[in-house]
């Protein structure tokens, strides 16, 4: 109810901004007209000096928002900067102190996952337990099955999930490439089309990480994320019901990005990506950091991905 009344209230606003432009637009092109019938310079004010009780007021509303949204006119004595900033210090503070809270609320959706090894590329190595993958120079002697990533070195999850919200944190300490995120599984396995990468095709969503650069990507769109910071662990949260794929910083819970996919059409699979040497620098694993698994909630389908 409150997002409906939300939105309502934004048509509202957007409705009211878009009659306001039309008549901005149709006072400038009378504008227009008239410095086109005069060689002199027109006397701008005396055009929209019109007689017309409408123009007046048209008038009027362009020159009140224009004398709010002027900086020039805003002006902060001494006493006003004193409250802002405590203000925004406070404000601060509270979304500091809500931290705990919201990493609780995230981790109550944690789901166990392992890596399923007939997935991986053959020149990553996938821990016995499912937890982690690294990668390797050697190509490995692996059956070359049909659910196999062949050119692309990922790797996804035994376990797909097809309702309900699901969190997973991964750990990428250490690391200066990887890519990571979820999928359906019908995610292209085999050839060098950009459908096999993370995030390139309509079948998954990721967040990838090179040479200090956050990018989120879908559909093949990239989305330059305004981050330097290297972080350590990394949050991935599906909301089923809203249709939802969000990704934080799982330390202090700092969202990076969030795609709104509206009605997911398949089930979900954690997919990963370590990402090559990357000339020595990148040798550390890409592990999941499984917590409790829990029964509430989880619309697991443990069937294979392929």
């Amino acid at each position: 109810m409150e997002e409906r009344a939300a939105v309502a209230a934004l048509d509202g606003l957007m409705e009211r901004n878009c009659s306001l432009i039309q008549e901005i637009e149709q006072d400038l092109a009378r504008l227009s007209v008239a410095m086109d019938q005069n060689d002199t310079e027109p006397d701008t004010m005396s055009f929209f000096s019109f007689p017309e009780q409408q123009d007046i007021e048209s008038v009027d509303r362009v020159v009140h928002v224009l004398n709010r949204t002027d900086p020039i006119s805003v002006s902060l004595d001494e006493v006003k900067a004193d409250q802002i900033l405590s203000l925004t210090n406070n404000m601060l503070l509270l979304i500091c102190s809500q931290t705990p809270i919201i990493k609780k609320l995230y981790k109550s959706y944690s789901s166990e996952v392992c890596l399923d090894p007939e997935t991986a590329h053959p020149k990553l190595i996938v821990s016995s337990d499912g937890d982690s993958a690294t990668y390797t120079d050697t190509w490995q002697q692996l059956p070359d099955l049909p659910g196999r990533f062949d050119t692309t070195l990922n790797v996804i999850s035994s376990q797909g999930y097809s309702f309900g919200r699901h969190y997973w944190e991964i750990d990428v300490t250490g690391k200066t490439y990887w890519e990571l995120g979820v999928t359906y599984p019908t995610i292209s396995r085999k050839g060098t089309t950009e459908d096999c990468w993370l995030g390139r095709g309509d079948e998954s969503w990721c967040v990838e990480f090179f040479d200090g650069e956050y990018t989120a990507w879908h559909g093949g769109v990239p989305h330059q994320l305004p981050l330097t910071k290297r972080f350590c662990r990394i949050g991935v949260f599906c909301n089923f019901p809203a249709g939802l794929v969000t990704f934080l910083e799982a330390d202090n819970m700092t969202p990076l990005f969030s795609f709104c996919a509206g009605t997911f059409s398949d089930c979900l699979h954690l997919a990963l990506c370590p990402g090559h040497d990357h000339n020595g620098t990148n040798s550390k694993p890409i592990v999941i950091c499984n917590a409790a698994s829990h029964t509430s909630d989880l619309g697991l389908a443990p069937q294979k991905s392929f």
